[in-house]
C-alpha cells in the first residue's frame, strides 16, 4: 500500500513539475509576442512565427522525454498538456469574439495526443532490455 502511494505521489510531482515547466516554456517562446503583422494587402498573420512553435516543441522535448524515459508516462502527457492548455487559455483569453476555446480546445487535443505519442517512442525507445536482448558471449 505504501510503495503505491509513493508511486502515486511521485506521478502527481511530476505531473506538476512539467505543468509548471512547460508553461514557463510557454511563455519564454511565445508569451512575449501578442502583436499581429498587418501585410500591405490588408491580410494578418500572427501573433507567433513559425520558428517560436517549433522553438516551443523542441524545448519540451527534453521535460518529455525525462519523464517518459523515467516510465512517468502519465505525468509526461498529463502535465504537458495542462501547462500547454492552462498557457493557450490565458494567453488567449482577452479574445472577444469567445472562439479562443476552440484555440484551446484543439491545443489541449494536439497536445495530449503528440506527447502521447513521442512519450510512446522514448519508453520503447529507451527500454531495458532482458537478458535475451543482450546473449553473452561465451
Amino acid at each position: 500500500m505504501r510503495r503505491q502511494l509513493l508511486k502515486l505521489d511521485n506521478q502527481l510531482l511530476v505531473t506538476l513539475v512539467l505543468a509548471l515547466v512547460t508553461s514557463a516554456v510557454w511563455a519564454a517562446w511565445l508569451g512575449w509576442d501578442q502583436h499581429r503583422d498587418v501585410h500591405p494587402d490588408g491580410s494578418t498573420t500572427g501573433p507567433y512565427e513559425a520558428w517560436q512553435v517549433i522553438g516551443l516543441v523542441l524545448t519540451l522535448l527534453a521535460p518529455v522525454y525525462w519523464a517518459a524515459s523515467r516510465r512517468h508516462f502519465a505525468g509526461a502527457v498529463l502535465g504537458t498538456t495542462i501547462g500547454l492548455t492552462v498557457a493557450a487559455f490565458h494567453d488567449w483569453s482577452d479574445d472577444a469574439s469567445g472562439l479562443f476555446v476552440i484555440g484551446v480546445g484543439m491545443v489541449m487535443v494536439g497536445s495530449s495526443v503528440v506527447t502521447a505519442g513521442a512519450s510512446a517512442v522514448i519508453a520503447y525507445a529507451t527500454r531495458e532490455r532482458g537478458p535475451a536482448a543482450h546473449p553473452r558471449s561465451t
